[in-house]
């Protein structure tokens, strides 16, 4: 393909094939796709699927890995069916991958699913940034690839936010969903809009990149860079391995580990370009040891936050907001592997190209992805393993007295775990049983008067075996609509002795309007409440909304206004099939109660003992850092011998 001649400035533009805009939105789906699946993967393999830390640590690895090993395999199968339908192919690999993924908890289905998500995902990369090249000419390919890392961030920073809603929401599984229908989205796009563009030319046989990869490997001195520059991409890569868990298990949950993950390309966003202007008469061999310098800090400030926190308590005030000292570590060492990044990445390719012989560049800078691939097995198989030594899953303990202390420690609002006993006694609701009353006041806790168990709905209520949820609650308002008139919505408002008794109920008329407010699920709405005000009832703080009957009980629909007091939660201490290779119905597992009010502890509780190490796993992730940083300095002290050698022997025998 002859390019134009676009020697002059007024002449460039940002216009581009219609094929360049489908390809950036078919990427900005995947990335979605892809990031927010990616950084809730190893909780999701371990939690849920049932995986041990170093299983998960294992199989992640060898996905991540996968991803930037076969691109340029994928890449030569993409050349010679098209790439039209190599994207087709992709994306449906990705769909259905990601949609087993989420269906199934099974572990050899979540191998698959890894697989399938691997080899498309390995597809994309190289065709959507092929299609970018060939859609521009030399004189746009800058503003080309700019839109398309734009896009990449975009779907990076998205995937990663929204993951962290669904999982709080609905549950790590729902991830996996969300990825399948932006996948089946990427699909469409491809399939309706997507033409082929002419690759004639670029292809290369399987064999060519195999002697590529042999011609690669066997240069020492570019083998050694590539092992170097992964130990700066291991410290990062631990943004999706170790910190999510580490958070998760240190901290409980409601930190969104997601959203913390963000602030990496927050930060490259925000700081690339002055940094890479500040650094461009650097050497590359000093800008990539600057970018190596800083990021065994970013695991260290994480290290040396249980030493703060020792100092600061649970909490240190920022201005008008506080925050608990390990989250602070933890942005703050983002934050600066975001700087590191900075000053490695605009330079990495440019020094990787120096190592090459002259006449083999390309083939270089082609495998220079594989420091990520290094980076990824490595580090996710070592986040496994240090997980397991310093951080273990609370779920996995044992003793119940454990994973009691560890609850108490990460929930302010968590008060005991049920005896097995009481647990028969739940049901499906209604009237407190003696049993539950007696537990609650083994506990020092009283159920007010008129308290009734209420079942609300499940967690994975899909699933044969869901985990069940009640409320301690005690109803204040009734709320009927009878018939079809317009005045026939009325509150009946349950009245109190002083004793607490309920001694009637007063009607009230509400307007048929407010009927679209009962649908809201369990808040009231502020409307709602406004009303019932001016009538003279002030709703209680903590008072939430809920349908009493189903339409098959009741024609006309009633609900009620209740105030909850205590929450009863299962919570799975295994996964349903490894429930069923034991032979049991049910999964074990700790029903939980919790309230509404956060407990007042004369200390802050501790984590058990288990933990104490923790903060182990981000002093090895330390010292991998600081290792790749003498590495590099050893490398720029030999290399610089070498070739100065070179050049004296080169210029004597001229």
């Amino acid at each position: 393909m002859t390019e134009p001649d676009l020697n002059s400035a007024q002449r460039l533009s940002w216009r581009f094939p219609n094929v360049f805009w489908c390809a950036n939105g078919a990427e900005l789906c995947e990335r979605a796709a892809y990031y927010g699946m990616f950084i809730t993967l190893y909780r999701y393999l371990n939690v849920d699927v049932g995986f041990t830390d170093v299983q998960t640590g294992i199989i992640t690895g060898g996905f991540a890995g996968g991803i930037y090993f076969f691109p340029t395999f994928m890449g030569i199968m993409a050349d010679k069916i098209g790439f039209k339908q190599a994207l087709i192919l992709a994306f449906a690999l990705l769909t259905s991958g990601y949609g087993l993924l989420g269906a199934f908890q099974l572990k050899a289905t979540a191998v698959l699913s890894l697989v399938l998500i691997m080899f498309g995902g390995a597809i994309i990369k190289p065709v959507i940034s092929g299609t970018v090249a060939k859609c521009s000419d030399s004189a746009h390919r800058a503003r080309a690839m700019s839109i398309f890392y734009m896009i990449v961030n975009i779907g990076s920073f998205s995937g990663k936010g929204l993951a962290g809603y669904l999982n709080e929401a609905m549950g790590l599984q729902y991830i996996n969903f969300y990825a399948a229908g932006m996948s089946f989205l990427a699909l469409i796009l491809v399939s309706a809009f997507y033409r082929n563009i002419d690759t004639e030319g670029v292809g290369k046989t399987i064999k060519e990149a195999l002697r590529g990869l042999m011609t690669v490997l066997g240069n020492f001195r570019f083998l050694c860079l590539i092992f170097i520059i992964a130990g700066f991409w291991l410290i990062q890569g631990q943004l999706y391995g170790a910190m999510p868990t580490y958070v998760e298990r240190i901290l409980g949950s409601g930190y969104k580990p997601e959203w913390l993950a963000n602030i990496n390309p927050f930060v490259v966003v925000l700081f690339v370009v002055p940094i890479t202007h500040l650094i461009r008469h650097f050497k590359p061999a000093s800008a990539i040891a600057v970018g190596l310098m800083i990021i065994p800090f970013t695991a260290l400030m994480i290290a040396c936050a249980p030493i703060l926190q020792k100092y600061t308590g649970q909490s240190i005030d920022i201005g008008s907001m506080s925050v608990h000292p390990i989250i602070l570590a933890i942005v703050i060492g983002i934050a600066l592997q975001g700087l590191a990044e900075c000053f490695l990445s605009p330079k990495w390719l440019e020094f990787a190209s120096k190592q090459a012989p002259k006449d083999e560049v390309g083939l270089y800078l082609g495998y220079s992805h594989l420091t990520t691939f290094v980076a990824w097995l490595v580090g996710f198989v070592a986040a496994g393993f240090l997980l397991n030594t310093f951080c273990p899953d609370p779920r996995k303990f044992e003793d119940p007295a454990d994973r009691h202390q560890w609850r108490q420690a990460i929930d302010q609002n968590y008060q005991f775990t049920l005896s097995p006993d009481s647990r028969e006694f739940l049901g499906d609701g209604g009237t407190l049983s003696p049993a539950i009353l007696g537990e609650f006041e083994d506990h020092g806790l009283t159920i007010p008067p008129d308290a009734v168990l209420a079942e609300t709905k499940p967690r994975n209520g899909w699933k044969r075996d869901p985990e069940r949820r009640w409320n301690i609650e005690k109803q204040i308002v009734t709320i009927m609509q009878i018939g079809d008139k317009d005045d026939d919505l009325k509150a009946y408002v349950a009245r109190e002795d002083e004793t607490g008794d309920s001694t009637g109920a007063g009607a009230i008329d509400l307007s048929r309007e407010l009927v679209g407010e009962f649908d809201a699920g369990e808040t009231v709405s502020e409307e709602v409440a406004a009303v019932l005000l001016q009538a003279g009832v002030e709703l209680p703080e903590g008072a939430i909304l809920r349908e009493q009957y189903t339409k098959e009980e009741r024609p006309e629909p009633v609900w009620m206004i209740v105030v909850k007091h205590f929450a009863i939660e299962e919570s799975k201490l295994e996964t349903d099939a490894d429930a069923e290779k034991a032979d049991r119905d049910r999964a074990l597992r700790d029903v939980l109660v919790s309230s509404i009010a956060e407990r007042v502890d004369a200390r802050a509780p501790v984590l058990p003992s288990q933990f104490d190490r923790a903060h182990y796993v981000w002093y090895a992730f330390a010292g991998v850092g600081f290792s790749a940083f003498c590495a590099m300095l050893v490398f720029i002290v030999v290399t610089n011998a070498v070739d100065k050698r070179r050049a004296t022997e080169e210029a004597a025998g001229g």
